[in-house]
């Protein structure tokens, strides 16, 4: 179906709507049923299902020592800290996010071309991707704050213009998540509705939204009904190296964390060269690029991950 983002939304939010919950026109899982997927077939069932998986053990322990110290590496870059992809909690000044982490890390950019990541994007969205969106995520203890329950979507939709729920998140674990220091939470088959959100959307949202979002997150009213239907809150917990794969709407969220102990993730956004970003349907300017990738984007190829040897 072709699309003239000027004049056709599909998904209209904000701008003086009221909140509801209304249907989900694209498909969860893209590619063809008799197409042979890179896992096993009841996993992909799982994730259509569901709208997300947690797999173990995908990396290696090396692998994940090697992200682990690049994250350090990264927070610890007196130049990087005074980017504008460096944000910082509001109360504490600590390091919640830094984005663009595929382009501010050859490793990163390694680890987001891996065929464990690439090849089951490609498969799931049917389609050549590029990554819309990268970060750290680091929540340190006793000072990280939460992230409120949103779908991605409907923020990429909105403010960035991305057409379709046609991309997907990949976050690899960087420290152990407990059920106590603010692991991701997510509600299964809450993909299957699209949360309309009421507000209008202020000017240079993302220097609030980034720090704390109050705009593009859904009512009380239909959190209500989608926990309802989901019937319960999964919780993203394990090792280091643990990772989630979940859809563009699926309604996710995390708790502050108030232990001595960090809960850090990198997070790839993987999007279809197909559903490229087109004008952002609230009438304000695109978000930096940093947040959101637009214009002449390349797909990704696929590289297998090799660590580079220790000297």
């Amino acid at each position: 179906m072709s699309l003239n983002a000027k004049t056709q939304d599909l998904y209209p939010s904000r701008g003086g709507r009221q909140a509801t919950l209304g249907p989900r026109i694209d498909p969860v899982v893209h590619a063809p049923a008799d197409r042979r997927a890179p896992v096993a077939r009841e996993v992909i069932d799982a994730y259509e299902k569901r709208g997300f998986l947690i797999l173990e053990a995908l990396f290696s322990e090396a692998e994940i020592a090697a992200m682990t110290a690049e994250l350090d590496r990264l927070r610890g870059d007196a130049l990087i800290a005074q980017r504008p992809e460096a944000i910082r909690e509001r109360e504490t000044g600590a390091l919640r996010s830094l984005f663009r982490v595929h382009q501010l890390s050859p490793l990163f950019a390694a680890v987001a071309a891996d065929p464990r990541l690439l090849e089951l994007a490609r498969y799931i969205l049917d389609d050549e991707v590029y990554i819309h969106q990268s970060r750290l995520n680091y929540k340190p203890g006793f000072g990280g704050k939460e992230f409120y329950w949103h779908s991605d979507f409907e923020t990429w939709h909105v403010e960035d213009g991305m057409p379709r729920m046609r991309a997907l998140s990949i976050s690899i674990s960087l420290t152990r998540n407990h059920a106590h220091n603010g692991p991701l939470l997510l509600l299964p088959g809450s993909h299957r509705s699209y949360a309309v959100c009421s507000g209008e959307t202020p000017t240079n949202h993302y220097r609030q939204s980034l720090v704390k979002q109050e705009y593009g997150v859904p009512s009380d009213a239909c959190l209500r009904r989608i926990a309802e239907q989901s019937g319960e809150v999964v919780a993203a917990v394990g090792p280091p190296g643990t990772t989630t794969v979940f859809d563009s709407n699926v309604m996710h969220g995390s708790n502050g964390n108030i232990t001595p102990d960090p809960r850090s993730n990198v997070f790839f956004v993987y999007n279809a060269i197909s559903n490229g970003l087109r004008e952002p349907y609230c009438g304000q300017p695109p978000r930096p690029g940093f947040i959101a990738t637009r214009g002449n984007v390349q797909p990704l190829a696929p590289a297998p991950l090799r660590l580079a040897p220790r000297t």
